[in-house]
């Protein structure tokens, strides 16, 4: 579906930058140009999932599109080309989504994070943590403008009930003064179960104290506020921390995945292999280990060029998306992958390799006016009792090279040696 975002803003140039934001994002953008041409859009289209307005407007000089627009319950943002204290302590007050001025081009790329962020917080759980109903519903009526998933617990035991049963929780909000369990004393056995780029702690506490920051700093916590906070600061605070979790999982996936193919790397399909290998032996399922090979991949590229190639291993990689369920395929490096089949039985198993096999060879598609087609050979290996992740790895290699040395086009499976039995089923 579509998300719709309604731009009120007079300076055309202005609205046409908004608009390449937005749709850059995926918005579908709608602009008024002015008080009345808002008012009259509003009247037969509702379906905004957000708005940027502008403060200040011919007709309207003094914030009255932005009453116009919440009376409407669509999220907002405010442009605004002047600031004094009066204004911004009336934008304070208004239940909007942020306000940013515009001044200067950085402005812009605020816009665009946030823009992104209605879109994505959702993805993210945030508890917040206060022995306190009524400062606990302040924080979650904050955190609810920027669309996050809430959670609310009045303590520490609470607390960390809640973040065993929702695992999506990446943020942590807590008070310091509470009973029982205080939050320095939470932010210390969360931090037991979880490292700092896998969830981010924010402190607070009413008690103005120098060194109740650092406690909680060196406890664990990544961020602290000295109540009463300014919405202001406390949205600038989540924000930064919460686009930190955000860089540090684009890392990790950048270090686990194969650019090219978006299927994981050989390092970190071995990682999930070894760290899942004992249920994957007592599961219900058998399971074959296979390596995959482009043929004639090197004649590919010589006569279509590298791009030519590239295709290929993408379009390998798409099939291989749509047969072999995550996170058990990999590009293993050059036209090599390896994934990890599993079904009732090893001929099934051995039936869904034929499949493979088949449908890479049907595919087909043309690169500078000329048709291109391939196949693959495929050597692998069945899981038994007595398999180790690296046995398992060498057996599947051994069939492989097998395979290869017969031309291309093969397949080859390890057979299971006597004495070694199929893992077994319950």
């Amino acid at each position: 579906m579509m998300n719709n975002l309604l731009v009120v803003e007079d300076n055309k140039a202005i609205a046409s930058v908004i608009e390449h934001i937005g749709g850059s994002l995926g918005y579908r953008v709608t602009i008024a140009y002015s008080f009345a041409e808002l008012k009259s859009l509003l009247v037969s289209h509702h379906d905004f999932f957000a708005a940027t307005v502008d403060y200040s407007l011919p007709d309207a000089v003094d914030g009255q599109a932005i009453f116009h627009v919440l009376e409407h319950s669509i999220p907002c943002i405010v442009m605004t080309g002047k600031m004094n204290n009066t204004i911004h302590q009336k934008l304070l007050s208004l239940p909007i989504v942020d306000y940013l001025t515009k001044e200067n081009s950085q402005a812009y790329h605020y816009l665009l994070r946030v823009l992104h962020g209605q879109l994505t917080n959702h993805e993210i759980g945030v508890l917040v943590v206060d022995d306190s109903m009524s400062v606990r519903s302040y924080v979650c009526n904050l955190l609810s403008r920027r669309n996050f998933t809430l959670y609310d617990v009045p303590d520490g035991t609470k607390a960390l009930n809640a973040l065993a049963m929702h695992p999506e929780i990446k943020l942590i909000i807590t008070d310091q003064e509470m009973p029982g369990m205080n939050g320095i004393e939470l932010v210390q056995a969360v931090r037991k179960q979880f490292a700092d780029r896998e969830l981010v702690i924010v402190g607070y506490s009413g008690i103005d104290k120098p060194y109740q920051s650092a406690r909680f700093i060196k406890s664990g916590a990544d961020d602290y506020l000295q109540k009463p906070f300014c919405p202001e600061e406390f949205y600038c605070r989540v924000f930064k921390n919460v686009e930190k979790l955000q860089y540090i999982e684009e890392i990790k996936m950048a270090a686990d995945m194969d650019y090219l193919t978006s299927l994981s790397n050989r390092r970190h399909f071995i990682e999930q292999l070894t760290e899942h290998f004992d249920e994957l032996l007592i599961n219900n399922l058998e399971h074959l280990l296979i390596f995959i090979h482009v043929d004639e991949f090197k004649g590919i590229n010589e006569s279509f060029g590298h791009s030519g190639g590239d295709k290929i291993l993408v379009e390998l990689a798409e099939l291989l998306k749509k047969s072999i369920e995550p996170p058990y395929r990999a590009r293993f490096g050059g036209a090599e992958f390896c994934c990890l089949i599993s079904g009732s039985s090893l001929m099934k198993n051995r039936e869904q390799v034929e499949k493979l096999t088949q449908a890479a060879s049907a595919l087909s598609f043309t690169l500078k006016e000329r048709e291109m087609c391939f196949k693959i050979t495929v050597g692998g290996a069945q899981m038994c009792d007595k398999s180790t992740v690296k046995t398992l790895l060498s057996q599947a290699d051994t069939a492989f090279q097998k395979a290869l040395s017969q031309g291309g086009n093969s397949t080859v499976i390890h057979d299971v040696q006597e004495g070694d039995k199929v893992k077994s089923r319950d």
